[in-house]
């Protein structure tokens, strides 16, 4: 796995398996700031008003000041982090291979809730209305109240459920690794 890319007002952050989180000039492709973790970084940075979100596998999630690459805080979780984090209702919201989706407060990465569930959470979270919906390595496509982590329903595959949901039309579509694609409603 590896990190996508994201890209906001000129710059591209994108993390790397040198255990760094880097900015680059969109155009130039200049350096502006690099941020070393502790581990390599498959996850994708999120980008949310003057914050950068970022995943390592040193089990870390980091909180970057996007302009200078200075970090405003981490959270610490229970394994490494291949999701990438989603912003919502003020929250950050991730998985981690602890079994957990985390829900940490966007500006002080307070711990807000963590859902458990029983197997690795390596899926992104993508929220819709109130709805977070995630897979986990334990067969389950779940959907939770963003803000409360309550959860609302779960659907049961025959494989992990490693893939982002996509939602449209009210319609949820994900891939296990049953093989099959499925579409709940």
């Amino acid at each position: 796995m590896t990190s996508s890319p994201a890209v906001d007002n000129g710059t591209v952050y994108v993390g790397s398996q040198d255990n760094q989180l880097y900015a680059l000039d969109a155009k130039s492709g200049k350096r502006q700031w690099s941020l070393k973790t502790g581990g390599g970084i498959s996850s994708s940075p999120a980008v949310q008003r003057d914050l950068v979100y970022v995943g390592s596998r040193d089990s870390r999630l980091y909180a970057v000041d996007r302009d200078t690459g200075r970090p405003k805080w981490d959270v610490k979780t229970g394994d490494d982090i291949f999701s990438s984090p989603a912003v919502s209702h003020g929250l950050v919201l991730f998985g981690s291979h602890d079994r957990h989706l985390h829900a940490v407060d966007a500006e002080t990465g307070k711990r807000r809730w963590a859902f458990e569930t029983r197997g690795y959470v390596g899926s992104s979270p993508s929220i819709v209305d109130d709805l977070v919906l995630f897979g986990s390595g334990d067969k389950n496509l779940y959907a939770l109240d963003v803000v409360t982590g309550r959860l609302r329903w779960r659907y049961e595959t025959e494989g992990a459920v490693g893939t982002s949901p996509a939602i449209a039309g009210g319609i949820v579509y994900f891939r296990g690794l049953d093989g099959y694609l499925y579409a709940v409603w």
